[in-house]
C-alpha cells in the first residue's frame, strides 16, 4: 500500500468519446431532463391544486414525482456537463456522495411503489376498510418509513465505501457513479462491500418487490373473479399505470445490482442505467398522465379543456 499511487479524482468516460456523438446527446438528454422537471412538477401541482386529487393514491403520486425528481437531478446535470466538458473528472469524495444521494431517491422510489401497490390491494381487495386501511397517518408514515430505510440503506453502504482505496486505474466505463463499478477499480478488499450490497439489495429491493407482487397476486385473483367485463377493465385501469412503473423500474435495476460481475457488460450497464435512473423519472408522469383518468381531467381543467374532464372512475378522499 505504501508504493501505490493515491487516486485522488476518476475519469468518467461517459457514452460516447465522439465530440459529434456528444453534442447530440447533450441535446437529447437535456430534453428528456426537462421533459422530466415540467412533467413530475405538473403532476405535483395538479394534485396539490385540485381537491379531488387528495385521495391516498395521489398523495404518493405526488411523493413519487418528487422523488423522480431527485433521482434524475442526481446525474444527469453532472452527464450534461461533462458532454461539454474537456475534462470530465469527479473527485473521489465526489463520486462517493453522487453514489449516496442516487441510492437515497432509488430505494425511496422502490418503497413507494411498494406503498402505492398495497394501496391498490386495499383499493380493490378490501374496499369496506379502505378509509380506515389507507388513512391520512398511515400514508405519511408510509412515506417516512420509504426516506428512511432508504437513508439507512445509502448510508451504510457509503459509510463502507469510505474506507476503500484507490490507487489505479481511475477510468469509469460509465456516466455517473454506481457502486458496483466502484468496487471493480478498488485496490482493497472488497468482501465487506459486495456483502453490503448484495444484502442491502437483497432486503430493500427484493423485499419491496416482492410485496408488490403480492399485492397483484391479491388485485389480479379479485379483478378475475369480478362478473362485468367492464367492471374489470375499472378496477385494473385503476392500477395499470403503476404496473407499468413497477415492472420498468425492477427489471433493469435489480438486474443490474444482483447480476455477477462476470456477465457485465458495459454497453448493456449503460443502457440499464438510463432506463432506471434517466429514463424511468421521465416515463412515470406520462404514463400516469395517460393511464390516470383523475389526473387527465384535472389537466383538462387546467388547461380549459373539456374533452380531457370526464371520468368513471371513483375516488375514496380522506375523511
Amino acid at each position: 500500500m505504501e508504493n501505490q499511487t493515491t487516486v485522488s479524482e476518476f475519469i468518467l468516460l461517459g457514452l460516447s468519446s465522439d465530440p459529434q456523438m456528444q453534442i447530440f446527446l447533450f441535446l437529447l438528454f437535456l430534453v428528456i431532463y426537462l421533459v422530466t422537471l415540467v412533467g413530475n412538477v405538473m403532476i405535483m401541482l395538479v394534485i396539490r391544486a385540485d381537491p379531488h386529487l387528495h385521495n391516498p393514491m395521489h398523495f404518493f403520486l405526488f411523493h413519487l414525482s418528487f422523488v423522480d425528481i431527485c433521482y434524475s437531478s442526481v446525474t444527469v446535470p453532472n452527464m450534461l456537463m461533462d458532454f461539454r466538458a474537456k475534462q470530465k473528472t469527479i473527485s473521489v469524495d465526489g463520486c462517493i456522495a453522487q453514489m449516496f444521494f442516487f441510492f437515497l431517491p432509488a430505494g425511496t422510489e422502490i418503497f413507494i411503489l411498494s406503498a402505492m401497490a398495497y394501496d391498490c390491494y386495499a383499493a380493490i381487495c378490501d374496499p369496506l376498510h379502505y378509509v380506515q386501511t389507507m388513512s391520512k397517518a398511515i400514508c405519511v408514515q408510509l412515506v417516512i418509513g420509504a426516506w428512511t430505510m432508504a437513508f439507512l440503506g445509502a448510508t451504510i453502504n457509503t459509510v463502507f465505501a469510505l474506507k476503500l482505496h484507490f490507487c489505479g486505474p481511475n477510468q469509469i466505463s460509465h456516466f455517473s457513479c454506481e457502486l458496483p463499478l466502484l468496487l471493480q477499480l478498488s485496490c482493497t478488499e472488497i468482501l465487506i462491500n459486495q456483502v453490503l450490497l448484495l444484502t442491502s439489495t437483497v432486503i430493500l429491493g427484493l423485499s419491496s418487490f416482492l410485496l408488490t407482487v403480492i399485492s397483484y397476486i391479491h388485485i389480479i385473483s379479485n379483478i378475475l373473479r369480478i362478473r362485468s367485463a367492464e367492471g374489470r377493465r375499472k378496477a385494473f385501469s385503476t392500477c395499470s399505470s403503476h404496473l407499468i412503473v413497477v415492472s420498468l423500474l425492477y427489471l433493469t435495476a435489480l438486474f443490474q445490482y444482483i447480476k455477477p460481475s462476470s456477465v457485465s457488460s458495459v454497453v448493456l450497464d449503460e443502457i440499464f442505467s438510463i432506463q432506471y435512473s434517466v429514463l424511468t423519472p421521465m416515463l412515470n408522469p406520462i404514463i400516469y398522465s395517460l393511464k390516470n383518468k383523475e389526473v387527465k381531467r384535472a389537466l383538462g381543467k387546467m388547461w380549459g379543456n373539456s374533452s380531457f374532464s370526464s371520468s368513471d372512475d371513483v375516488l375514496i378522499v380522506y375523511k
